[in-house]
């Protein structure tokens, strides 16, 4: 890989952040941010949605400019007043949302916005600069003028990743970098990672995801409400401690609350569910009241499996009855009005609309019972939102702001609420419900699926998080290479349920084993 361009030894001071403010109208979004990160480092941010970390991080970039304080890079004080600006000064950054343009190849996404590269024979000097740097994220199958279209969402993450360590950057910021990625995926993320710091430059790390920050990171900057409570040294720092420090206390985890005495009704039976190239045969059954997770890393069919129920994927075939309602897959409409809802794992493509208000978001999808010949009645309108508001944790305040200006966390809230307490939906399908959600985010929006679950749904989420499985599933069915490997109810083994995810079984298909009685999956004792 190539070597950073930072004269700054290693361990010197090689970015300072001092007393950064960034105010939105009444809002103030940084209150004095101060950190410092040395050459040759990987330094964790971290704190809750709302905490100010993208406000910094969009300062350091260039997006944004401080309304006070100061940056320096490398010992002078720069002004990063735009992208270029920043690019310029040895800035690269990986956002959390993906800017690469599938309409062009690989090579061409590579050299999109280096300074680097200039006009004459820039092809031969991106390929021989770039090519290192793919062959150490796992891309080295890839050819330079494939097209963007090829790749799945991960290897599109895993592009822009290259981009950015290949830039020769002095600082590389990567902002929730592994929230598309399969184990595998992000472990080359890693060995990538720490080959730029050594070669000097300075990585700023941005993850909800904690165990990969203190496995990875040297250093952790914790910001609350706009404050810097604490930059920590790694080795000091456990999960629960780096909890306390973004949230001031751990969240409470929502309990099960089912008659393990009881059998549940059976609300949806899947058989023999097939995509092609994807998914292979897939059955399954799913009861009212409990939470179930289909479990596989990106590439097993988990997603296409929520996709093909929802009737997004043309080509599936089997049978899927609901409540005595057969699906007709392929057709979103009848997946509908069989009583499924559908949220993505990309909430900004493919279900909000981001310009649109708070209320709009929540009550799009029931106009049919809150319109009368196309006109909205008030009453109706008003009540819904005010009872979705409420249970979806949010400030009715804000209602008519546009969802775009929440955070992430409360953002994906609104996704999940869209389909809360809605007597006509009777299965609900989440695929990664909680995508680059913080700690705190992420326990509310489990609580609200467990109340979904508790209200008489049965809940379907897909997950490549061993975490999130083991502390929200009630019943877990795991998939590699399109193909059903286990089904495990209560009590489950994390290095179990692991094992299959990433190596499968023996067999193609196993049996079922006997199902226990339901209950939580084991809980590991800390949730990162």
């Amino acid at each position: 890989m190539t070597s950073s361009p930072s004269s700054a030894r290693i361990g010197d001071v090689l970015v300072r952040v001092d007393g950064l403010v960034r105010t939105y109208g009444s809002t103030r979004a940084v209150r004095g941010a101060s950190f410092d990160v040395q050459a040759g480092e990987i330094h964790a941010l971290c704190g809750h949605n709302g905490a100010g970390k993208s406000t910094v991080v969009k300062m350091l970039s260039g997006q944004e400019s401080p309304d006070a304080g100061t940056i320096h890079l490398a010992g002078r004080l720069v002004d990063l007043g735009s992208r270029q600006a920043a690019q310029r000064g040895g800035v690269a950054l990986v956002d959390q949302e993906l800017s690469v343009v599938p309409a062009l190849t690989v090579m061409e996404n590579l050299m999109l916005g280096d300074p680097q590269v200039g006009w004459l024979d820039r092809r031969r000097t991106a390929a021989r600069r770039f090519r290192p740097v793919l062959d150490d994220l796992g891309l080295g199958h890839l050819r330079l003028d494939q097209p963007l279209t090829d790749l799945g969402i991960g290897e599109r993450q895993l592009v822009e990743i290259a981009r950015a360590l290949g830039q020769q950057a002095r600082l590389v910021i990567l902002d929730e970098p592994t929230a598309t990625l399969s184990d595998v995926e992000s472990a080359h993320v890693y060995s990538a990672v720490r080959k730029v710091a050594a070669s000097g430059c300075s990585v700023l790390f941005v993850s909800h995801r904690l165990g990969e920050v203190l496995e990875l990171c040297d250093t952790v900057t914790v910001m609350r409400d706009g404050d810097v409570v604490a930059t920590t040294s790694t080795a000091d720092l456990t999960v629960e401690s780096l909890i306390v420090q973004m949230l001031g206390e751990l969240p409470e985890r929502p309990d099960r609350r089912l008659d393990q005495d009881t059998e549940s009704e059976v609300l949806a039976r899947i058989d023999g569910l097939s995509v092609p190239g994807r998914v292979d045969g897939m059955s399954m059954t799913l009861h009212a009241g409990r939470v179930h997770a289909v479990a596989g890393q990106l590439g097993s069919g988990a997603s296409e499996v929520l996709r093909a129920l929802a009737g997004l994927e043309p080509g599936a075939s089997g049978s899927a009855v609901v409540d005595g309602c057969p699906v007709h897959l392929g057709h979103p409409s009848g997946a509908a009005r069989a009583g499924i809802a559908f949220a993505s794992n990309d909430r900004k493509s493919e279900g909000l609309f981001l310009d649109k208000p708070i209320a709009w978001n929540l009550l799009a999808t029931r106009l049919g019972h809150l319109t009368r010949l196309g006109v909205i009645r008030g009453g109706r309108w008003s009540s819904s939102l005010a009872r979705l508001v409420a249970l979806c944790g949010l400030d009715p305040k804000r209602s008519g702001h546009s969802v775009g200006s929440l955070s992430g966390g409360n953002q994906q809230k609104v996704f999940v609420g869209r389909s809360l307490g809605r007597d006509d939906v009777r299965v609900l399908l989440l695929d990664d419900p909680t995508r680059g959600v913080d700690v705190g985010g992420r326990a509310a929006i489990h609580a609200l699926l467990r109340d979904a679950a508790d209200s008489g749904m049965a809940v379907l989420f897909a997950s490549t998080e061993l975490e999130e499985l083991l502390d929200l599933a009630d019943v877990v069915t795991t998939m590699h290479q399109g193909k059903v490997v286990g089904r495990h109810a209560g009590r489950t083994s994390g290095a179990l349920l692991l094992r299959e995810m990433t190596h499968g079984s023996a067999a193609d298909e196993p049996s079922a084993p006997a199902e226990q009685p339901p209950g939580r999956a084991e809980k590991r004792e800390v949730h990162a």
